[in-house]
């Protein structure tokens, strides 16, 4: 009995081969078992990722909504005033150099979708031409909160 066994892995010598001129190599990369595990764990990462993400750039969009609406009423509201009448039209605010452009309704992706709320011909502040008086968003679509973006 002059041989004592090992415990543990053999040894390799050259060519890949053990002592006693076993001729085998230690298996490399990743079992079939490991790799289906890695993808789970990745798919369920990016399931919840993805809805994150997606509510993330609604929640952008809505806050550009508001910043857009505060802006378009502050010029009509500026316009009213210095011109003693309200805008006809959107377009007014641009060419009379209020606005550079008329800003785009980010739930539609249009600047020429924005709902015009006209003012009544009595309570206007020039009454032979009443203008407008309010915007809002021409989407049909819920926020977040679950109010319609047509009646921000």
């Amino acid at each position: 009995m002059g041989h004592s066994m090992r415990i543990g892995k053999p040894q390799r010598g050259k060519g890949g081969q053990g002592k006693e001129g076993q001729g085998y190599t230690l298996p490399r990369g990743y079992t079939l078992i490991e790799m289906t595990i890695v993808i789970a764990i990745i798919s369920i990462l990016v399931a919840i990722a993805v809805p994150i993400y997606q509510k993330s750039l609604i929640r952008t969009r809505e806050s550009l909504l508001k910043n857009n609406l505060f802006t378009l009423r502050t010029v009509i509201d500026e316009y009213t005033f210095d011109k003693q009448k309200a805008p006809q039209t959107l377009d007014d605010l641009v060419s009379q150099g209020y606005l550079r452009a008329v800003p785009i309704d980010p739930m539609t992706s249009s600047a020429r979708t924005w709902r015009v709320i006209m003012e009544d011909a009595i309570t206007s502040v020039d009454q032979t031409a009443p203008g407008i008086f309010d915007v809002r968003s021409g989407s049909d679509q819920k926020s977040l909160e679950g109010t319609p973006y047509a009646e921000w």
